[in-house]
C-alpha cells in the first residue's frame, strides 16, 4: 500500500472538516470536490459564492455538495470576533478584529481555533507569511515548542520514504530550537508509518571537522536526546554516514541511526531547501509539503505553484495530523 492510500485509510469515515480559504481558485475547488466525493474530508470553502460559481462553471466543476461560507454572511461572525479579541489578549480591539477577520486566512484560522474545523489548507494564492502569521497568533505553538517548522515528505519511485526538515520556515535555529524540530519531525514521521531514525545533519560526523557550525548541531543532538530519550536520534552526521550503511559503520560505529536514517534534520534553511530540491529534481523524489509542525492544531501551507493533486495530498496529511491531536 502506498503512502497516500495509507493516509486515506486513516482519515476515511472520520468526517474531518478542513477549511480552504482560497475557494475561488480552481485547484482548490477541484481538490475539495474530489476529497468530498471520495468520502475523505468535509471541506469548508471560503470565498464569494458568485466567484466560486463562476470558477466552477468555467472548469466544469460540480460544487453542489460543497459547504461554501461567505464571510460577510456568516451568522456567527460576532462570536468569532469576540473569541479573536480574547485570544489576542489586549493586542487587538473589537474594531481591529472586525476588520482583520475579513481576511480569509484569519477567518479560516479562527474556524479551526473554535473547533468548527479540524485544520486549514492555504497558500495556493497567498504567501507563506499570509498563511502562517494567523496560525502563530491564534493557534500558537504547542507547549515545549518555541518555533513552528516545515517538513517535506519525500517519496521515491521504488518505495523509499523520508522526512526532510526544516525546509520551509526558519532561516537559522539555535541548538534548543533545532532539537525541538528534531523531536517534532519524529512525531510527523510516525503519521506516515515511518519508524523514525533521526539524523542531525552537518558537514562533520562525530567531530571529524572542528567548527562552530558542527558543534551547534552536536549540541542540538544532545538536547534532542534529553527531550526525547526514547527516540533514535544521532549526530552531528554527514548525509552519507546517515544514509549509507557501509559509510555509517565506518564513520559512526555503534550508532543506532547511522546508515539507517529516514528523518533528516538540516542545520539551516539554505541546506534544507537545497537538499530537498536536489532529491526532487535529480533524484526523482516526489516532495509533499511543506507540512507545518509544532502548532496546537494543523495549518498547512501550499506552494503557490501547486497542482490540484498537491492540494489533495496535503489536505489528507492535514486531516491525518488532526487525528493525532
Amino acid at each position: 500500500m502506498n503512502i497516500v492510500d495509507s493516509i486515506k485509510d486513516k482519515v476515511k469515515g472520520k468526517n474531518m472538516k478542513i477549511v480552504f480559504p482560497e475557494g475561488e481558485d480552481k485547484r482548490i475547488l477541484g481538490a475539495a470536490i474530489k476529497l468530498k466525493n471520495d468520502g475523505l474530508i468535509e471541506p469548508i470553502i471560503l470565498g464569494d459564492f458568485e466567484e466560486i460559481k463562476k470558477t466552477a462553471s468555467e472548469n466544469s466543476l460540480d460544487i453542489s455538495g460543497l459547504n461554501i461560507l461567505e464571510i460577510d454572511k456568516y451568522e456567527e461572525y460576532e462570536s468569532l470576533v469576540d473569541a479573536f479579541v480574547e485570544r489576542r489578549k489586549g493586542k487587538a480591539t473589537k474594531e481591529d478584529a472586525l476588520e482583520q477577520l475579513k481576511n480569509v486566512n484569519y477567518f479560516g484560522t479562527m474556524l479551526v481555533f473554535t473547533g468548527k474545523a479540524d485544520g486549514l489548507v492555504s497558500g495556493a494564492v497567498h504567501s507563506t507569511g499570509d498563511t502562517v502569521r494567523p496560525a502563530l497568533q491564534i493557534i500558537k505553538t504547542k507547549p515545549g515548542v518555541s518555533r513552528t517548522s516545515g517538513a517535506m515528505l519525500m517519496l521515491g519511485e521504488k518505495g523509499g520514504k523520508y522526512l526532510f526538515s526544516d525546509v520551509a520556515i526558519n532561516i537559522t535555529l539555535e541548538p534548543q530550537e533545532l532539537a525541538e524540530v528534531a523531536v517534532e519531525s519524529a512525531k510527523t514521521a510516525k503519521i506516515f508509518d515511518i519508524d523514525p531514525k533521526v539524523a542531525m545533519l552537518s558537514f562533520s560526523t562525530k567531530g571529524s571537522a572542528k567548527h562552530e557550525l558542527a558543534e551547534r548541531v552536536a549540541e542540538a543532538t544532545k538536547i534532542a536526546k534529553e527531550l526525547a530519550p526514547e527516540l533514535a536520534i544521532d549526530g552531528e552526521m554527514q548525509f552519507d554516514a546517515a544514509i549509507a550503511p557501509e559509510v555509517g559503520e565506518k564513520k559512526a560505529p555503534g550508532s543506532d541511526v547511522a546508515g539507517k536514517a529516514n528523518v533528516f534534520i538540516f542545520p539551516d534553511l539554505q541546506a534544507g531547501n537545497i537538499g530537498y530540491k536536489i532529491a526532487q529534481r535529480l533524484g526523482g523524489y516526489e516532495a509533499i509539503g511543506p507540512i507545518l509542525q509544532g502548532l496546537n492544531m494543523p495549518i498547512s501551507d501550499l506552494s503557490r505553484g501547486c497542482s490540484e493533486e498537491d492540494v489533495y495530498k496535503l489536505s489528507l496529511i492535514t486531516a491525518a495530523q488532526a487525528l493525532e491531536k
